[in-house]
């Protein structure tokens, strides 16, 4: 089941925290990104963040590509307008902006799962 988190919260736990908590989100994300698409086979979370980790971020460059495509999956699967914001996600990434990348594609997963934001 999808969470519906607040953006805002879970930037300023990831500011705080000095990143910390960013990884916990971006390991969220994952998991929530495979569960709107229904590709619940595709990398898990843990594998995201460890692949992340090892490739020095390079492998994240290529998710944030890759969730956009699977955003636009599900917005097709439920009738939605069809907006691949992966090349968005990608640029953002690469210009050190990824946080922001990461807000936007929260922002599609809290829409997808239809409600208020609920916890962080």
């Amino acid at each position: 089941m999808i969470q519906n988190r607040s953006i805002a919260l879970c930037i300023i736990l990831t500011i705080v925290t000095c990143g910390i908590y960013g990884w916990y989100w971006l390991y969220c994300l994952a998991n929530d990104v495979n569960a709107v698409s229904g590709r619940t086979n595709d990398t898990s979370g843990g594998m995201v963040v460890l692949f992340t980790i090892i490739t020095c971020n390079i492998y994240h460059i290529y998710w944030m590509y890759k969730a956009g495509e699977k955003i636009d999956d599900a917005r097709r699967m439920r009738g939605m307008f069809s907006q691949n914001n992966g090349i968005l996600y990608l640029i953002l990434t690469l210009l050190g902006f990824g946080i922001i990348a990461w807000a936007l594609l929260q922002s599609e997963l809290n829409n997808l799962s239809g409600g208020a934001p609920t916890t962080y």
